[in-house]
């Protein structure tokens, strides 16, 4: 959800704006069809927690773009409660766990802590992006 919010945060902080500009860029890229984006109920149920009611609504058009998505089920939950043993705070480890049942081929985040705790867990399904990182990983090699 923080790469959502990206565009409504305080842009005089240099990383933040270009994160929001790299955010832009990969949302014309999945207007085109170039990534597909995948939604999920622990996407609908954070962003509907939003105390910004503007923010919270083109949120919610972002999501409407995706090409897949991922309801809650008992495999999810499972999976959440073994990755938060490797340290995932709860709403972190949800997200992992969709994506990982989307089989999704990128988990894409704003949260530096987030990337280290995932680079210690030896069987995430899924492969995990700072979204700078993505861009030079995956968007400018294609």
């Amino acid at each position: 959800m923080c790469v959502y919010n990206r565009p409504f945060d305080d842009q005089s902080q240099p990383r933040i704006m270009i994160e929001t500009q790299i955010f832009i860029m990969l949302w014309m890229m999945i207007s085109k069809g170039r990534f597909d984006l995948v939604n999920s109920f622990a996407l609908e149920y954070e962003n509907s927690k939003n105390p910004n009611i503007e923010n919270m609504l083109r949120i919610s058009d972002f999501l409407g773009y995706s090409t897949k998505y991922i309801t809650c089920d008992e495999n999810i939950l499972d999976r959440s409660l073994e990755l938060e043993k490797w340290g995932l705070m709860g709403m972190d480890a949800v997200h992992i766990a969709c994506a990982e049942k989307a089989k999704a081929d990128f988990f894409i985040t704003c949260d530096d802590d987030l990337i280290k705790k995932l680079e210690r867990i030896d069987n995430i399904g899924i492969t995990c992006y700072n979204i700078i990182n993505f861009v030079s990983m995956e968007v400018f090699k294609r």
